[in-house]
Order: structure tokens, then C-alpha cells, then sequence
């Protein structure tokens, strides 16, 4: 196949249905309309010689091809969009640029909430998209321009990878306010009765947690693990169980009425929270520009 034969704009079309799975949304986030994007796949389709996708009840499925597809012709398109960004310079006040952020679900409520609401008054027209990729993906895929920045406890993170600092964050444990066993202090004694929940996926840094009770000689009685954060403040509601959290996410939970937080019995290295880039886009205005409106927000 020549690549004379594939004109970029259809790239940006299959790398947009492929993100969203649907014509419609790929429509609106290209600023197209519908029967344009199915223009565009029916070419492509005649070009690759390949249905691309076929509808299903879940949205469109792409077929083995196109999944070959997906990565490489995301990042060609994401450093295109990156060289063309730095020999325009940035203007947010203009810019429709699409931003894309690793958090955690844990760091999207932490962070998200001031960060839009900025975003929306310096910058109405861009966009920021958070994903939860893989931890060890994180170093390629902002190598590739697929992720703009990091941001969280990921001390896995080195060279290349940069790294600023927001804020030095303490553990401790969260648990439903009325909690029948613990009152104002949370003694060793009351810590290894009590049974804990645990966030698996918590980030590769918040393993220091187990590792401080495993150097002090504490098991703690785990009675739930999930992948996940968001569900655990509803369980705590409802039960005896803790959960060691950094203290930010604790406040703002403390704040509904519902729950209390204390400190552990253990003293646990705090959480160096920070936001991550690639050195290949350390000049980049656009990069640049978000890394300071974050910095200005969230570092002590």
C-alpha cells in the first residue's frame, strides 16, 4: 500500500471512531457531520481493503485490523498535533487542544474539580480527557504524545520522565464518623482488630503502605479489595471498616458529615504527589502552559 494513497484527514477520522466506538460521537468530536465521518470510513475501508468496524449492540467493534491500527496511527497524529502546537505557540484562549492526563480515579477527585473549573474561565475551548492506563504504560505513552502528562504518587516514574512536585501528602486511616470501636485516637490495638479495605490499584507508590506494616510486624485484617476507589466511601458508610487514604482525599470526605479520619498507629512516608512529562515535550507551549496552570493550583 502507498501512504500517498491515505490522506490524514481519514486518519484523524479512524483514530476518532476508534477512541469512541461511534460515528456520532466521533462526528462531534471532529466537528463533522455524520454522514461525512461515514463518507470518510467508506474510504478507508476501500483503501485498506478491510471493514474497519462492524456495529454491534456496544458501539462499533473494531476488527483485528484496525485494532493493529489504533496505536500507531494515534501516535502519529499526537506528535503531528505536538509540532504543529510548537511552531504555532499556544493561545488558550483560542486553543480547542485536546489535553490528555493520567489520574487515577483517586486523583481525578482531587484534582479535577479546581482544575476545570480554571480550565473553563483561562481556557474555555480546550479539552482534557483523563486516562487510567497501565502504570508501566505511562513512560511510552508519554514518550509517544498519547498522554500530555501524569499526575499522582508514581515515584516508578525516571528519566526521561520529569517530574515537579505539588505537595507532600500524609496517610490516614478514613472510617464512618459514628464508628462504634474507635473514637478521637486509633491505637495499634484497635488498628489490627479492625477490619480494612483495600484499593489494589491504588498506584504503584501507595505500596509503601504495606510495606511500613510489614517492616513494624502489623497484618491488617483485610475484608475488601477492589480495583477501584470510588465504591469504598459506600461501603464505610455502612460498616466498621477503614481505610488508609492520603489526607486529602480523607478531608474531603470529612466534609459530608459522614466520616472521620485519624491517624495511623504506624508513621507511614507520606505520598510525593506531582505532575509527570516526557523531556521530549519540556518546550512544549502547550504542555508548558498546562504544567504551570497546575503547579499554580495545586503546589505548596
Amino acid at each position: 500500500m502507498n501512504i500517498h494513497e491515505v490522506d490524514l484527514n481519514l486518519l484523524r477520522v479512524l483514530d476518532a471512531v476508534l477512541r469512541d466506538r461511534s460515528v456520532s460521537a466521533a462526528a462531534a468530536r471532529l466537528g463533522l457531520s455524520q454522514p461525512a465521518v461515514s463518507n470518510a470510513l467508506a474510504r478507508l475501508r476501500r483503501v485498506f481493503g478491510d471493514a474497519l468496524f462492524v456495529r454491534t449492540p456496544r458501539g462499533m467493534q473494531a476488527t483485528a485490523f484496525a485494532q493493529e491500527l489504533a496505536a500507531p496511527v494515534h501516535q502519529a497524529l499526537s506528535l503531528i498535533e505536538a509540532a504543529l502546537a510548537q511552531r504555532a505557540g499556544f493561545d488558550p484562549a483560542v486553543s480547542e487542544r485536546v489535553f490528555r492526563i493520567y489520574m487515577s480515579d483517586i486523583g481525578e477527585m482531587v484534582f479535577l474539580p479546581p482544575l476545570v473549573q480554571a480550565l473553563r474561565c483561562r481556557a474555555p475551548s480546550v479539552r482534557l480527557e483523563t486516562h487510567n492506563v497501565a502504570l508501566e504504560e505511562i513512560p511510552g505513552a508519554l514518550s509517544a504524545g498519547r498522554l500530555d502528562l501524569a499526575v499522582g504518587f508514581l515515584p516508578g516514574l525516571a528519566a526521561p520522565v520529569h517530574r515537579r512536585r505539588f505537595f507532600r501528602d500524609p496517610y490516614v486511616c478514613l472510617m464512618r464518623a459514628d464508628h462504634p470501636a474507635i473514637g478521637a485516637r486509633l491505637t495499634r490495638k484497635l488498628f489490627l482488630e479492625a477490619s480494612h479495605a483495600l484499593v489494589s490499584s491504588f498506584g504503584s507508590g501507595h505500596s509503601v503502605i504495606e510495606e511500613t506494616l510489614e517492616r513494624n510486624g502489623l497484618t491488617r485484617r483485610i475484608a475488601l479489595r477492589v480495583p477501584h476507589f470510588t465504591v469504598v466511601p459506600l461501603v464505610l458508610e455502612r460498616t466498621d471498616l477503614l481505610l488508609t487514604v492520603p489526607e486529602r482525599v480523607a478531608r474531603l470526605y470529612e466534609r459530608s458529615g459522614g466520616f472521620k479520619w485519624l491517624r495511623p498507629p504506624v508513621a507511614i512516608a507520606p505520598a510525593d504527589v506531582g505532575v509527570h512529562w516526557h523531556e521530549r515535550f519540556e518546550h512544549d507551549p502547550a504542555n508548558r502552559w498546562l504544567r504551570e496552570q497546575m503547579l499554580g493550583l495545586f503546589a505548596e
